[in-house]
């Protein structure tokens, strides 16, 4: 609850490939006690844990000593020759320049100002519709029936997905990006694996009807990406479908977890939310505070590519570092009173879409979509509250619910 104190726990020894129980759960006992007493914490592994503000924005910035290149992470955890391994060393986040610089350049291009300011009367009709299936239900969910069915569509929309196609999209994200926990069992690795077979497979079957039909330029990213292709060092056949997967996942879960976490932080604070309701006008700092206090993605990596210092300690050349970006948003030499959830909050320097050269490509239009989601359904169903039995998704690098009972008042 609002500005609740939890009893200090001890991470000595911690490890977040095997991490205590309840950790999933309730991370911030943790976060806490690592920012406090080991912000920078050597791992079993090698690796290091990194908890601090500070030295979480250093890292973003300095690309050329912290690489985003994840060949020599991923290939033990998920083999050089696979699905999961081609997917997630290809696509934008894990990527250095000149990859990713090509990439980004493409879909900055097509998230202007103009080309999302023309989203939101879409969006604003797909919520509104959400909204009504809602009202018919009376006790839905808040993840399947509303959070979730978000993103699908506004990302569908942005490669121009046919409606009768999206159904899977949902389940080959969830599986995808599942894969990228600490630690996997090996129904979940073998899920991820044929969840980026399947979706490559449709994937050669959409781009060959939008090199036949090309889309509007102005707002289709598929046809821009594919324009982009070919010679003078811009996108390969893998760079260009193993990057459509990315623009799904990265826009799915992430946006499904800011509009899950955020109504479930003003069920949870019933004092910010009427204070919401009576200054609507505060939905902006609401939801930039609703990204730091229960940020989607808690968890960043990089990796050394000489040795460097942070907190004092000499780290070799080919270090993997573990950003904790669940932490550093409560860090307190940047935040007041962090534990407090204050949707007022200025100002909030929070971490929740990375920063650097790799901040998110998409932070604009998933602010866009988290404040259009939030405030229509506030105003819709202002008596909402959450019923027993939420079940949290489980994850340490994304957090969420995969499911939010409510009634709706």
């Amino acid at each position: 609850m609002n500005g609740a104190r939890q009893q200090p726990v001890n991470v000595e020894g911690f490890d977040l490939a095997n991490p205590p129980e309840g950790f999933a759960a309730d991370p911030f006992p943790y976060y806490d006690a690592l920012l406090r007493t080991a912000p920078v914490l050597p791992q079993p592994d090698g690796s290091l844990l990194v908890s601090r503000h500070a030295d979480l924005d250093r890292i973003y910035r300095d690309t050329r000593l912290f690489s985003s290149d994840k060949k020599k992470v991923f290939a033990p955890k998920f083999g050089d020759a696979s699905p999961l391994f081609e997917h997630h060393t290809t696509s934008l986040v894990f990527s250095d320049p000149p990859l990713h610089t090509r990439v980004r350049r493409i879909m900055t291009s097509a998230l202007t100002p103009r080309a999302i300011a023309k989203m939101e009367p879409g969006l604003v009709a797909t919520v509104d519709h959400l909204l009504d299936g809602l009202a018919d239900r009376g006790q839905p969910d808040l993840i399947e029936d509303f959070a979730a069915s978000i993103p699908v569509q506004i990302i569908g929309n942005l490669l121009d997905v046919p409606m009768a196609e999206r159904a899977p999209l949902r389940d080959w994200s969830l599986a995808i990006l599942g894969a990228l926990e600490p630690a996997l069992s090996e129904a979940q690795l073998a899920a991820g694996h044929r969840a980026v077979e399947e979706f490559k497979i449709y994937l050669q079957g959409l781009i060959a009807r939008r090199r036949a039909k090309p889309g509007d330029l102005e707002i289709d990213v598929l046809t821009r990406l594919i324009q982009g292709e070919g010679a003078e060092g811009k996108l390969s056949e893998t760079e260009l479908i193993q990057n459509c997967i990315f623009i799904l996942n990265a826009g799915h879960e992430t946006t499904t977890n800011l509009i899950g976490n955020g109504l479930a932080l003003l069920n949870d604070h019933p004092q910010q939310k009427q204070r919401l309701q009576e200054h609507p006008e505060l939905i902006k700092p609401a939801v930039e505070e609703m990204l730091r206090f229960r940020s989607p993605n808690q968890l960043g990596n990089r990796e050394t590519t000489a040795e460097a210092e942070i907190g004092g300690l000499r780290i070799p050349a080919g270090t993997n570092l573990h950003l904790l970006i669940g932490a550093a948003n409560r860090d307190p030499a940047v935040f007041e009173d962090p534990g407090v959830f204050d949707i007022a909050r200025t100002p909030n320097r929070h971490l929740a879409f990375a920063g650097g050269p790799h901040v998110c490509v998409g932070l604009t239009l998933a602010r866009l979509e988290g404040r259009v989601a939030i405030e229509r359904f506030l105003s819709r169903f202002p008596r909402y509250r959450l019923k027993p039995g939420r079940i949290p998704g489980g994850r340490i690098r994304f957090r969420g619910y995969a499911a939010l009972p409510a009634e709706l008042g």
